[in-house]
Order: structure tokens, then C-alpha cells, then sequence
């Protein structure tokens, strides 16, 4: 699986970039909301998150600016009536952090806002991942809303080893630093932890 990609920006639209990685270019789709924190121009190195989606007739790989929002994507698409296209719909209309606010608080008018969904897969998308939210813990800092990684990414690996999130969550608040990596992160934890 292709996770993600670091080369030269060739091409930008609302719904596409090309990047050129290793003389290969690769036509990745992108939410809106994607496409508006990309403030890199043609020509210059550019990161990003990825999912490939393989079908029978085709090979789709989207793009995200921040962990995050893939992660959101990955929920949105594991939910019935939620294909792909519909989850980067829905996150061109809303952010990760407000579609995690509205499954959280059962705002179905809010997800029902969003074209192409209607009100019982707006119901549906609220029961399929209120628990996997719940377990993500938001809080008034809601880790989607924040632009930092390297703690999403420390959060993640603690509760993979079996850490609650809400005590993990704790520690690394306490530990984090402005230029600490994720493996130093995760160490400092686990001290505390």
C-alpha cells in the first residue's frame, strides 16, 4: 500500500493533484479542505497522506494533508452507503474535526448537509462510528483539529499496545514538546504511563 508521497507538486486542482516521485507521476484525488492548506507551488516538494483504493476495474489513490483527515476518510468508507467519492465529499463540505463533533453529538442535520447524503445514511453514519469516536476520546482540544502529528501519531501506537486513550492521551499532554519526534514522544509516555 501506497502511504504516502514526497515529491515535486506538477499539478494542482480543487480535486487533483499530480506528483511527480521518482520520475513516476501520480494522480492522487483531494478533499477541498486538502486542497486549501496545500500553499505549496508547482515545481516544489510537497508530502502527502494516502489511501489506495484497489477495484476490479481501477486503482484510486486519495490524498490528505494531515493523518487525520485520512483517518476520518478510512471511518466514513467502512460505513455502508459510503463510498469513497461520498467521503471526500463530505470532507471537501465539513473538516475531520466537525464531522468527529457532529457523529459525537448526533447531529444528524449537520451530516445530512452534505449533498448526496441523506437522512438515513446520516443516521447510519452515526451509529456505525459513534463508538469508534468515543474511543478516539475528543475533547474541547480535539486531536483532529490539531496540526500536530507526531502526537496523533504517539496516541495512535499507545493505544495499538493496548493503553487506554484517555490515560495516554494524559501523559503524552504532559510530556509533549515542540520538537520532540514520535519515538521520543512514545518513550517519555511510557515513563509515566
Amino acid at each position: 500500500m501506497i502511504t504516502h508521497l514526497n515529491g515535486n507538486l506538477i499539478e494542482k486542482t480543487p480535486t487533483h493533484l499530480v506528483i511527480e516521485c521518482g520520475g513516476v507521476g501520480y494522480f492522487v484525488k483531494i478533499s477541498l479542505n486538502t486542497f486549501s492548506r496545500i500553499t505549496t507551488g508547482i515545481s516544489k516538494t510537497i508530502k502527502l497522506f494516502t489511501h489506495l483504493q484497489v477495484k476490479e476495474d481501477s486503482q484510486t489513490l486519495y490524498g490528505f494533508y494531515a493523518v487525520q483527515e485520512r483517518e476520518m476518510f478510512r471511518h466514513l468508507i467502512s460505513v455502508s452507503g459510503i463510498g469513497a467519492n461520498t467521503a471526500m465529499l463530505m470532507l471537501s463540505s465539513l473538516s475531520s474535526d466537525e464531522i468527529a463533533n457532529a457523529i459525537t453529538s448526533d447531529d444528524v442535520t449537520l451530516i445530512k448537509s452534505v449533498k448526496g447524503i441523506g437522512l438515513k445514511t446520516a443516521q447510519r453514519v452515526i451509529v456505525d462510528l459513534k463508538s469508534k469516536m468515543a474511543k478516539i476520546e475528543f475533547s474541547s482540544e480535539n486531536i483532529f483539529s490539531q496540526d500536530n502529528t507526531n502526537k496523533f501519531e504517539a496516541l495512535t501506537a499507545l493505544s495499538a499496545l493496548g493503553f487506554d486513550k484517555t490515560k495516554a492521551e494524559k501523559a503524552i499532554n504532559k510530556v509533549v514538546t515542540d520538537e520532540q519526534s514520535v519515538e521520543d514522544l512514545i518513550k517519555a509516555a511510557l515513563r509515566i504511563l
